[in-house]
């Protein structure tokens, strides 16, 4: 059990770390959210958008930092 609650707090700090950065900058770094495989469809009285790409590249990320978050808490 002190090993989930060492890893509940490390989320925890990360998730503060994250809500801090994108509250303090407009626009998100490296051109997350304009990707080239989003998807942007603007008409006259309607507009969709659906970050595919960016998706897939901040799920590749998270499971980077939690592979090594897990090696690390064993």
């Amino acid at each position: 059990m002190e090993g989930l609650g060492k890893t509940i707090i490390l989320i925890g700090v990360l998730l503060v770390i994250i809500g801090v950065l994108i509250t303090f900058f407009e626009k998100l770094p490296f051109g997350l959210g304009r990707l080239p495989g989003d998807i942007y469809i603007k008409r006259d009285n309607f507009t969709f958008y659906f970050p595919l790409a960016t998706s897939i590249v901040l799920s590749i990320v998270l499971s980077l930092i939690f592979i090594i978050i897990s090696r690390f808490t064993k």
